[in-house]
């Protein structure tokens, strides 16, 4: 501004300097916005990162064109030194201010962007790489621009001081995402080595449960150590840690009681995540619900019930209380079918119709077909009929499907051997009835 007055302040009055700024600026709004609308309204290929660049930067550099083209223009209007001051500071204030909005639009377009083209690439190194690396430009560029401007503050120490400050802060946050998403990238990594969308996908569940549990511990600890590192940044809170630290024994003592049921949960995931007692996507029995583990995290295992209902159990409960897994060793499973039938049904028959509906099934494994008699009452026999599937939710199906066709079947083909009533309908033989009197004179007559 000053350069300006030197240079055209003799030849040009202030208004006239002032004008011309302002024409100057909106010529090159004007143009760029023109240039804008030519580039997002084109659709050829090779115009794509500039269309996403396009879409980032065009608000904000409109803005900063139109607040420093005015602010200037009043600079050189204004005479009073102050007001020229305060004026300035304001501008650069705002200009820092879209600065910071205009890296954070362009950092998220461009990570945005790098995610979908990864999406689409089957190398390792361009799917997790070039991601990796647009975090890191967006977590240190901000660093190396508040570092880069302590030379010229020197001047005045509490804003040096606050800028140091601010740039650590952005540096640890930074940093502690960079790691989160690392190890994002590991646990992407082993999911897509270990897929759980096929047939025996025990191994993949082991990892996945693994993979689930450490990547939420190591989040935690990052977490934590991010914090605990912002804290220490401040003069005060290091002094305040150090008072802490003195009175170590007594404040553990506090927190351990406090806080014992949180290190429990913490202690239980840990333990679930390596003995694995259940994993994710098991079949389970708990509190007499039959459903899937959907979600193991740290403190709670969520139950997805049979029908969508969600069974949420804190972590030490799996610990602490008894419960079915149906798929802990394998995800191979036998279903039990009874029926109640007369005695006179035949259950050769029975079994060579359950051999027919067991081959047209699509959820018998082939392993295990049994027609068993096994138990008898007054009224009926029950008769046990075992089948196996390749996973819970096939046995459950292939059981109702074998209960259908069953029942079907005998009801064609031999429906007196349905469950019956039995009762005597037939009427007893009348009983002689005797006079007494007839019958004694008679003894008596025989007698004389």
């Amino acid at each position: 501004m000053y350069w300006l007055e030197r240079q055209f302040g003799t030849a040009l009055s202030s208004w006239t300097l002032a004008l011309a700024l302002l024409l100057i600026a909106a010529t090159v709004s004007f143009a760029l916005r023109q240039l804008h609308r030519r580039v997002q309204s084109s659709t050829s290929s090779h115009l794509r990162l500039l269309r996403v660049l396009g879409q980032a930067v065009y608000l904000p550099i409109q803005l900063l064109i139109w607040l420093y083209g005015p602010a200037i223009s009043l600079v050189i209007l204004l005479p009073e030194v102050p007001a020229r001051m305060v004026l300035i500071v304001a501008a650069h204030t705002l200009g820092a201010i879209l600065g910071i909005w205009l890296f954070l639009r362009l950092a998220r377009r461009m990570i945005a962007y790098l995610d979908r083209w990864s999406q689409r690439r089957s190398n390792a190194l361009d799917k997790y790489f070039f991601p990796f690396l647009a975090r890191c430009c967006a977590v240190l560029l901000p660093v190396f621009l508040l570092f880069s401007l302590l030379p010229l503050v020197t001047n005045s120490p509490g804003l040096e001081t606050a800028l140091h400050n601010l740039a650590s802060l952005v540096l640890i946050g930074g940093i502690a995402a960079v790691l989160m998403y690392m190890v994002g990238i590991g646990e992407n990594i082993l999911h897509a080595r270990f897929r759980t969308d096929v047939a025996d996908n025990l191994r993949a569940r082991q990892v996945h449960t693994q993979v689930a549990m450490l990547r939420k511990l190591t989040n935690f600890i990052i977490v934590v150590l991010a914090i605990a590192s912002m804290l220490m940044v401040f003069d005060k809170v290091r002094q305040l840690g150090a008072s802490i630290l003195a009175s170590a024994g007594i404040i553990g003592v506090v927190v351990g009681f406090a806080a014992q049921k949180v290190l429990g949960n913490l202690l239980a995931g840990i333990q679930i995540a390596l003995t694995q007692p259940i994993r994710l996507d098991d079949a389970v029995v708990v509190e007499g619900e039959w459903g899937r583990v959907e979600e193991l995290t740290l403190t709670y295992v969520v139950i997805r019930i049979w029908d969508l209902r969600r069974l949420v159990l804190p972590i030490n409960y799996f610990i602490d209380n008894p419960f079915q897994n149906w798929t802990r060793s394998s995800a191979d499973l036998i279903g039990t079918v009874f029926i109640y039938a007369d005695y006179t049904l035949p259950l050769d028959p029975v079994r060579e119709e359950l051999a027919r509906i067991l081959a047209a099934s699509r959820y018998w494994d082939g392993k295990v077909s049994v027609v068993q008699a096994t138990d008898f009452s007054e009224r009926t026999m029950q008769v046990r009929i075992l089948v196996s599937a390749g996973s819970g939710g096939d046995a459950f199906d292939l059981r109702c499907e074998v209960r259908e066709k069953l029942i079907a079947y005998i009801n064609t083909h031999y429906p007196d051997a349905l469950p019956r009533l039995r009762a005597e309908t037939g009427e007893l033989a009348p009983v002689p009835q005797r006079n007494s009197t007839s019958g004694f004179a008679q003894r008596l007559g025989e007698e004389v």
